[in-house]
């Protein structure tokens, strides 16, 4: 696929209205904004938001889906998911595409260092999508770069010290706009059908060289703490998480530890024609607009 979101006019043939799903969230709104621009009629649906959805309500799924043509997907991270009863109940109110956002790493076995995530949530709605019968597309995002920009590692850059279990690990952080174009892709145009696109950055950065470039962009400088994963639980442990979030959370930090997040993919490519953003243009933009003050 070459021809590319970010820029094109809205084929004729796209599906309209599309419904969002998580549509105030890091890729939800920047979906409602790309589809917004190109003119695409389109509901940001989320628990406080114009059009209310809320995934623990399923009373609000059938309002939200009156007369949508296709629908992105960001699922409830529990299991077991509710994604399949919405894709069932999507189908049937006459929707023809789906764009799940799902997760790299999800159909390997052991690769959130933890089987509690084998055959979970992702692995559900993907299945649930691909049964479907209609327009299907599923995107596999590794970690954002965005986390260290408005998302959870944020106050820690902030406050100067970033503490991780995660050693010397390395990732290809994805930039959420190149995430959000893909979708939109998959959206509007055609092409992007049965695809599993893979999404990564164009380079695999280790967590002190992630600091280093927020520094050469902001200048402001913040510290890499590594730890050991135990203490790491601990730390989470005193500061009011429960055990079981604990574990799972620093479990989801195996795959930068043992760098399984740093194999570069071509999913970006595919779908854009174009490769993904480096992070150092994300901290830029970020450090632009003043994210670490």
């Amino acid at each position: 696929m070459t021809q590319t979101a970010d820029a094109n006019p809205v084929p004729s043939s796209a599906p309209s209205p599309v419904l969002v799903l998580g549509g105030t969230g890091k890729t939800g709104r920047r979906v409602v904004a790309r589809l917004r621009e190109l003119g695409v009629e389109t509901r940001a649906a989320s628990r406080s938001g114009e059009t209310p959805f809320d995934w623990a309500d399923p009373a609000t799924w059938q309002a939200a889906l009156e007369g949508a043509a296709a629908v992105y997907i960001v699922p409830l991270d529990t299991s077991p998911s509710p994604t399949p009863a919405f894709v069932e109940q999507a189908v049937a109110a006459g929707v023809r595409r789906l764009v799940l956002l799902s997760a790299r790493g999800v159909d390997t076995p052991g690769y959130f260092g933890s089987p509690e995530y084998d055959g979970g949530p992702h692995v559900q709605g993907e299945e649930a999508v691909r049964a479907s019968g209609v327009a299907w597309t599923i995107l596999r995002p590794g970690w954002f770069a965005q986390n260290f920009t408005e998302g959870v590692f944020l106050d820690d850059v902030r406050n100067g010290s970033l503490t991780l279990p995660v050693g010397d690990g390395e990732a290809a952080y994805i930039d959420a706009d190149d995430i959000a174009a893909v979708a939109v892709a998959a959206l509007i145009e055609d092409g992007h059908t049965g695809e599993a696109y893979e999404l990564s950055g164009p380079r695999a950065l280790g967590v002190a060289d992630v600091l280093d470039e927020i520094a050469k962009a902001s200048g402001v400088r913040a510290s890499y703490v590594p730890t050991e994963e135990s203490a790491f639980r601990a730390g989470l442990v005193a500061q009011g998480m429960s055990e079981v979030e604990a574990a799972l959370w620093t479990a989801a930090l195996d795959p930068i530890r043992t760098s399984r997040e740093a194999a570069l993919k071509d999913g970006v490519q595919r779908a854009l024609g174009r490769p993904p953003r480096d992070l150092a243009d994300v901290v830029r933009e970020a450090a632009e607009k003043g994210a670490w003050g």
